[in-house]
């Protein structure tokens, strides 16, 4: 099966395309798109792989639909466009970011700047219809991100995974934390960000405190 996504990728994630789930998965988002609004856009599905290629993955954050709302998805984990509001979950990682490292609370929402420097912003589904969460889980996205995962675990070393809530921790049983280092904590959401499961968990400079030590560039976040 043909699917548009970078080549580094398409190597390694080949097999993913060519089992039962996968074939049955892509008409399902195809007829969804055709009779609905959905996102992201169509062109932006595989965003996420497209803008951090396999060999160049250091870090992974895991989330888990992309937003619903109208211009919202970019196809990159809590990412939105620019010229548009910052979701509550994100406002948090501005706020942690700023507690954590100093940095001044960004205009733009746009986190492909990560995604460039070897941050794979990777959704456990990676497609939503407009304004009904969770409207394509259980269709097959969440076994073929696990593979992506199972993959990054297998085939690399030393890749920083930050596991932010308990979905992502469940999607982290998938990884060799022999060979990783694994960052958890609450999620990023008002309701857990507010009981004290986000703030102070200190992720960003951890992360590049590890990639330091050995000796790999450190994410300009």
């Amino acid at each position: 099966m043909k699917v548009n996504i970078d080549e580094s990728w398409k190597k390694i994630l080949q097999p993913e395309f060519e089992k039962g789930y996968f074939k049955e998965l892509i008409p399902f988002i195809k007829k969804e798109y055709a009779t609905h609004r959905c996102y992201p856009r169509g062109k932006d599905i595989f965003s996420a792989f497209d803008h951090c290629p396999f060999d160049q993955v250091k870090v992974v954050i895991i989330g888990q639909d992309p937003y619903h709302g109208p211009g919202q998805a970019n196809g990159l984990c809590f990412s939105v466009h620019d010229n548009i509001s910052h979701p509550p979950s994100l406002i948090n990682i501005f706020k942690e970011l700023n507690s954590d490292i100093g940095k001044p609370l960004s205009q733009s929402g746009d986190l492909s700047v990560w995604a460039k420097q070897g941050v794979l912003l990777l959704n456990a589904t990676l497609t939503v219809r407009a304004h009904r969460a969770g409207s394509h889980q259980g269709k097959g996205w969440e076994q073929f991100t696990d593979a992506v995962i199972e993959s990054i675990s297998s085939q690399k070393e030393n890749v920083v995974f930050l596991l932010w809530g308990g979905f992502a921790k469940k999607k982290g049983r998938k990884i060799d934390a022999q060979k990783h280092h694994i960052l958890s904590s609450g999620h990023p959401s008002p309701l857990s960000a507010n009981r004290g499961y986000w703030f102070g968990n200190k992720h960003f400079s951890k992360t590049n405190d590890y990639l330091n030590s050995i000796g790999r560039t450190t994410i300009n976040w």
